[in-house]
């Protein structure tokens, strides 16, 4: 090699040269040395020329034992999965190769011990005046660097994934919802059609019979002054079998408007409080479905809950026991209430058909939804535990402190 090139890539201090050197080349020692990346220099073969204390520390070897070697056969020869490399590919050497500086960091370096390393690297040539003479290479060890960038990688994976699968979520719950409110709006529509039926058909008849038996009595009571005593005896009998049947009339008209005004809102959640309406209820519903009751409540210490939170727990109630009547085609309903100063927990089972969990779960299972909606608004939840051919039981869990 030209005594210039080797004067240029060799700093005394790195190699085993004559001890006086001039000063800037012992400061140019000296710098390499105190950095603590690795950096060597190679001549136009690949040799090693020069390596500071750093460099050789990383790759396993004494810096000694490194000058004259080929560094790519030394540390470059193989690729991070281990197949070859070819020094052709090298960067390092397409440095002087082709006069063209590179930085590198998705490659690996070999150490003495045949083990691999992340690393950076950037490869600049050593031109003196219009001639190549070699590279200068510097790197580091970039494995945690690497192990830190692909664990917040695999971070952000995993968040985006959370996040696809939230937004999931959110967009079913949202879509259940809306098909929740359309639901309940269509109820709304039904129990507005169905009382004005009732009123149409119950009331409305009974009114135009009255209003029919009134306009009897008013002829009658016109024709009154020409009769006979006999006649006026006997019409005043049919007057008197007309006020009973007017009076039977009103009494139906009476019973119908409260049972109606019942339907829309039970009386006695107000005037006896939401317990004596449970029981009231059960006793209720059973009777007209024809099923047996085994009732049990344990409410005794348990204080009223506020109105809107009784009537919430009052309809989920009546939306449990409705379940049993239109899907269990059950011969027996079990009803344990317990209340205390904490909690309040309702259960009704049925001996009826029972259903698969997924039952509970679907889209159009809106009254469990409608439930499910109505306890989570009081900071409750309720748990379904059914099996097909087994009956089926629905508990109501609310923290009493909550509502």
């Amino acid at each position: 090699m030209h005594a210039d090139a080797l004067h240029l890539l060799r700093p005394a201090s790195l190699t085993a040269g004559p001890v006086s050197q001039p000063l800037w080349q012992n400061q140019l020692g000296l710098l390499l040395e105190s950095t603590g990346e690795g950096i060597f220099g190679v001549d136009l073969a690949g040799h090693c020329v020069f390596i500071n204390r750093a460099g050789a520390r990383l790759l396993g070897f004494e810096p000694v034992e490194v000058l004259g070697r080929n560094m790519h056969e030394l540390t470059h020869h193989s690729h991070a999965d281990g197949s070859h490399y070819p020094d052709t590919d090298c960067p390092i050497f397409n440095a002087f190769r082709q006069g063209l500086p590179c930085r590198i960091d998705s490659e690996v370096f070999w150490r003495r011990d045949h083990t691999s390393f992340a690393v950076e690297y950037s490869s600049h040539p050593i031109i003196d005046g219009s001639q190549v003479r070699g590279a200068v290479i510097t790197f580091v060890d970039i494995t945690e660097r690497k192990r830190a960038a692909d664990a917040l990688q695999k971070a952000k994976a995993e968040l985006e994934l959370r996040v696809a699968e939230r937004t999931r979520e959110l967009s079913a719950a949202l879509a259940q919802q809306r098909e929740l409110a359309a639901y309940s709006e269509n109820v709304r529509e039904e129990e507005r059609t169905r009382i004005a039926r009732e009123v149409h058909d119950e009331l409305g008849s009974l009114l135009v019979a009255l209003k029919m038996d009134v306009n009897w009595l008013d002829k009658r009571l016109g024709e009154q002054p020409g009769r006979t005593a006999d006649a006026a005896q006997a019409m005043r009998e049919r007057m008197r079998c007309k006020c009973q049947n007017m009076s039977r009339l009103i009494e139906s008209a009476v019973d119908n408007v409260g049972r109606i005004i019942t339907d829309l809102r039970p009386s006695i959640l107000d005037h006896q409080g939401l317990w004596a309406a449970l029981e009231w209820q059960a006793h209720e519903f059973v009777q007209s479905a024809e099923l047996e009751l085994e009732w049990d409540m344990q409410a005794a210490d348990a204080a009223d809950l506020p109105e809107p939170s009784a009537m919430a727990v009052f309809r989920i109630f009546q939306e449990l026991l409705s379940n049993v009547g239109r899907h269990a085609q059950a011969s027996r309903v079990t009803v344990r209430i317990a209340a205390d100063a904490e909690r309040l927990r309702i259960t009704v089972e049925d001996n009826g058909n029972g259903a698969s969990p997924e039952a509970f779960e679907s889209r159009t299972a809106y009254g469990v939804m409608g439930m499910r909606e109505r306890a989570r608004q009081l900071g409750g939840h309720i748990a379904i535990a059914s099996e097909v051919g087994h009956g089926s039981a629905f508990t109501l869990v609310l923290p009493l402190r909550h509502g």
